[in-house]
């Protein structure tokens, strides 16, 4: 899709235009210009040569229909990856900003592949567009399922699971790249996504993970205050996460609790650290306690990750986590366990597209 060319075409048209062809693309969700009957024809036809809806992208579904990642292929040829993931009900989307990543981390798929290029804004929103098409198939599809099996149109708890299925309740940017390095971009996009015209997703229903870049949650503490933070963190030293993540040379762990501080302080929101669980490099309890006492904030909390393997590392185990949430917690911080998703699908940032030609 190219919304740039949507544009410059509504440019020579009506005012209200806008506002209907928005309607159209995010909340009736149609994938072809056909399906645009309000619209004369005559726009409908050149909307069709010129800005075709569709979205190329290839879906990998995990067993247990929890998770599913699609590789979507931009106009240039390069691929991005995007993650659904279904847990308790809702159904969160996973969204990358970057194509590759300049930040080289030894843990992530995605940063052996290099940076290529930042996504445009219309480019991060697809993303969103293309899982909430996606959800909207597959909400029809269960409803016909259950309609086989003899259930009522009319039943409020089938009409219940349907709204739950079919939309898009939270948005991640923890897909692939670093979301501060392409700042205006994901500001931009994160506009489109919290537009109650559009897709209406709220605030606070949309966070963005980040590396550490300093100067990115200083303005986003500014210009999105009501957004979700959560800082990459890995390591409760400067001296192995500078081993994990090279930017740590250039943002050492003081100037990054400090931009943390800075941000609960002026915000009043809770922020999350996010730490991979790693065997044998990160995860003993001399860390945990470690980590504790870097954590010492009753508005900081901290996501413990069981690692999904993309090379030679290996994810702690099951018990050793709980370790070492047990001693976070009984040091007073708060600590909890993702839910891990893609196993069956290499759910891992990068793991598709390296091994696309078109990286």
């Amino acid at each position: 899709m190219n919304f740039n060319k949507i544009d410059k075409i509504l440019a020579t048209e009506p005012k209200f235009r806008t506002k209907q062809i928005g309607r159209l693309i995010w909340r009736d969700l149609i994938d072809d210009w056909g399906q645009a009957s309000t619209l004369p024809i005559a726009l409908r036809a050149k909307l069709k040569l010129e800005c075709p809806l569709e979205i190329k992208a290839e879906v990998f579904k995990e067993k247990d229909d929890k998770s599913a990642k699609a590789l979507i292929t931009l106009e240039d040829g390069l691929n991005v990856e995007t993650v659904l993931m279904r847990h308790q009900g809702r159904n969160t989307i996973c969204v990358s900003s970057q194509v590759g990543c300049p930040l080289g981390c030894v843990f992530c798929a995605t940063g052996k592949m290099g940076f290529k290029r930042n996504l445009l804004t219309g480019e991060i929103t697809e993303q969103v567009l293309f899982w909430s098409r996606w959800l909207k198939r597959d909400e029809v599809s269960l409803f016909e399922k259950r309609e086989l099996r003899g259930i009522s149109k009319s039943s409020p708890a089938l009409l219940l699971q349907r709204r739950e299925t079919g939309r898009v309740d939270n948005v991640v940017f923890m897909g692939m790249g670093e979301p501060f390095l392409n700042y205006d971009n994901v500001f931009e996009a994160i506009k489109i996504l919290n537009d109650d015209n559009l897709l209406g997703i709220g605030s606070r229903h949309i966070s963005i993970s980040t590396a550490g870049i300093v100067e990115g949650i200083e303005r986003m503490s500014e210009d999105m205050p009501q957004i979700n933070l959560a800082i990459s963190l890995h390591a409760p030293n400067d001296k192995l996460r500078q081993k994990l993540m090279p930017i740590a040379k250039k943002y050492p762990l003081a100037a990054v609790i400090t931009a943390a501080r800075d941000y609960v302080a002026k915000t009043n929101r809770k922020l999350m650290f996010e730490y991979i669980m790693i065997k044998d490099v990160n995860d003993s309890p001399e860390q945990a306690k470690e980590l504790a006492r870097l954590l010492k904030n009753p508005l900081f909390f901290v996501n413990l990750i069981a690692y999904n393997p993309t090379g030679d590392l290996a994810s702690s185990k099951p018990t050793q986590i709980k370790k070492f949430k047990d001693i976070l917690m009984r040091a007073g911080v708060q600590a909890l366990e993702r839910y891990r998703f893609g196993q069956d699908i290499k759910g891992a940032c990068g793991q598709l597209t390296s091994q696309n030609k078109n990286l």
